[in-house]
């Protein structure tokens, strides 16, 4: 299978079918909550596009340079930038949109949780403080592990900077909207763990065995491959519930939101920040 034929098969289609979803309900009236109004969605989506593109280029070249994983060069179309095809690059930018609109897609859908939680700072450390041990450990087997924790470590790494970041900036709002969160990335990373093991299964990318744990979460996937769509996924539920609540919006200091794009509702009436 194709590298773009896996992309539009098994991203491209349900990323469609999303936008129309989208747009019908927005045709019907059927929005946003006000709690989620603090950007419009076009401008969350841009900026996590944005982020992604700009944080997985490095170091998704440096996996393949290292031979953690690799592509059949006869399964891509052979324009490569850096060590990466850019279907790979393609492959970060859609994930990003099909994550984020199925998100959007849950804000209208599901019921608003107005409750805030009793101890915000408390959860915000100890979501923060956790990720922290795992990250600590992570940092240390990557640097003094065996080989075949290299693509777990790296894995694991990279991410839960970002993650940690997320949560020590808004924990408590992803726990007021820890079911939203959980909706979205659950079974996105369902859905693209399977179609990464088809991916895998029909030879358009192999993973390196000698630097994975081998071990199997179903369907020949490998247990790495799996945690990279859990945290990705999670990175952009987490990313677009805090981008889009109005909560984060006035954390944000003073002299510095006076730079981000207005609200929804502000752009609405035409008032200024």
């Amino acid at each position: 299978m194709k590298y773009f034929g896996f992309l539009l098969r098994f991203v491209m289609i349900p990323l469609t079918l999303l936008s129309i979803l989208g747009w019908w309900d927005r045709r019907r009236g059927k929005r946003e909550p006000g709690e989620f109004r603090g950007l419009s969605p076009k401008a969350a989506l841009t900026g996590l596009v944005t982020v992604a593109v700009a944080w997985t280029t490095p170091w998704d070249n440096y996996l393949v340079r290292t031979k953690v994983w690799w592509y059949d060069r006869k399964l891509v179309t052979g324009i490569v930038l850096g060590y990466v095809p850019i279907e790979e690059y393609t492959f970060f930018v859609v994930q990003t949109l099909l994550t984020g609109s199925w998100m959007l897609t849950l804000m209208r859908w599901l019921p608003l949780n107005k409750n805030k939680p009793a101890n915000p700072l408390l959860i915000r450390f100890m979501l923060t403080a956790t990720l922290g041990a795992v990250w600590l450990w992570s940092t240390w087997n990557l640097i003094r592990g065996p080989k075949s924790r290299t693509y777990l470590t790296l894995t694991l790494t990279w991410a839960l900077l970002p993650i940690m970041f997320q949560t020590a900036f808004g924990g408590d709002i992803l726990w007021q909207h820890k079911k939203l969160v959980a909706l979205g990335f659950v079974p996105s990373t369902l859905y693209l763990a399977l179609s990464d093991s088809l991916a895998i299964e029909s030879g358009t990318w192999k993973i390196n065995p000698s630097k994975t744990v081998n071990v199997d979460v179903g369907n020949g996937l490998p247990l790495e491959e799996g945690l990279f769509f859990l945290l990705t996924n999670v990175l952009i539920a987490v990313g677009m519930t805090l981008v889009l609540s109005k909560q984060s919006r006035e954390r944000v200091p003073a002299f510095l939101r006076k730079y981000l794009p207005p609200s929804v509702d502000d752009a609405a009436t035409g008032k200024a920040e």
